[in-house]
């Protein structure tokens, strides 16, 4: 029996540092199969999100292992069979001291570092460069460019597979089943984002959620919320709606496009007057190099 209990120990073990080493880089801004860490991050505040998760398995990991050894030892020491008179000690100061002592220290040295990462990712810059507002609606999401210099505003639904050959969008590695739309947010990289979030006034309420950007904000019928992000590196980006709306909750993803600043001012210019073929310019310009470094990783593989 002792011995079944140490090999459950060392398995717990086991898993446990592949949960903190163990975390690798996915090579797609999107979720991947046998993904066990958070997506790679594309902005400042993502960064500092998926730091503060390793961080906190530092104290995660060795309470648990912790708390595990004590049961095996209770478990062990003190069943009815090796212990047949039970003690009767009724308290012990040290021990009352030590675990009131040890849980405030931990909660001390989580809490520092959430408050600024909190504070970080809700306080809105001042002067963003960039400002887009996201409506939902049951289910899809309308994007409207502020400050354009022609109004820019469109609808963005999920691509229909019928739909796939007629918007080029027919490779499932960079446009997958499920996340891919019709029409995406584009936004050049490096600039600061400020996102306008809200639902229609009859609807219910969403939620505009981007893992790869740290980004999670709620839609709520006649309330504006607001956030910022700023991406860091080009790519196409993959996010859901991720509050419960109605029976095609699962079919409202979220896709944006980070490109360069001269391609961004490019396609902005062209889609005041025909959205349609601003877009397929651009994914004329993006999805090339796209599929060449897909094709770059399979040949690895």
């Amino acid at each position: 029996m002792i011995e079944r209990l140490w090999k459950t120990l060392a398995g717990g073990i086991t898993a446990a540092a592949l949960c903190l080493f163990a975390a690798t880089t996915a090579l797609a801004d999107q979720p991947a199969e046998w993904q066990i860490d958070l997506q790679p991050h594309a902005t400042p505040v993502m960064e500092q999100v998926r730091w503060f998760n390793h961080y906190t398995l530092w104290f995660i990991v060795p309470i648990t292992l912790f708390v595990l050894a004590l049961l095996i030892i209770v478990v062990v020491r003190f069943r009815a069979s090796a212990n047949p008179v039970p003690s009767r000690t009724s308290h012990n100061t040290l021990i009352e001291v030590v675990w009131t002592v040890g849980p405030v220290l931990v909660l001390f040295f989580i809490a520092i570092p959430s408050f600024n990462l909190l504070t970080y990712e809700l306080v809105v810059p001042d002067k963003p460069d960039l400002t887009v507002k996201a409506t939902a609606t049951q289910w899809q999401w309308n994007y409207e460019y502020q400050g354009a210099p022609k109004p820019v505003a469109f609808d963005s639904y999920l691509l229909k597979d019928q739909d796939r050959a007629s918007a080029g969008k027919e490779d499932h590695k960079i446009y997958p089943r499920l996340l891919a739309v019709d029409n995406e947010m584009v936004i050049p990289v490096g600039k600061t984002v400020r996102l306008l979030v809200t639902a229609a006034p009859t609807d219910v309420i969403h939620s505009f959620a981007m893992p790869s950007f740290g980004v999670k904000i709620d839609a709520v019928p006649g309330r504006l919320n607001e956030t910022w992000f700023r991406a860091d590196r080009e790519g196409l980006f993959y996010g859901q709606c991720s509050e419960l709306c109605g029976k095609d909750h699962a079919f409202m993803p979220i896709a944006i496009r980070v490109v360069s600043d001269d391609k961004y001012n490019s396609w902005l210019t062209a889609a005041g007057a025909d959205l349609g073929a601003a877009n397929k310019a651009l994914m004329a310009q993006t999805d090339a190099p796209a599929k060449s470094a897909v094709l770059a990783e399979n040949v690895t593989k």
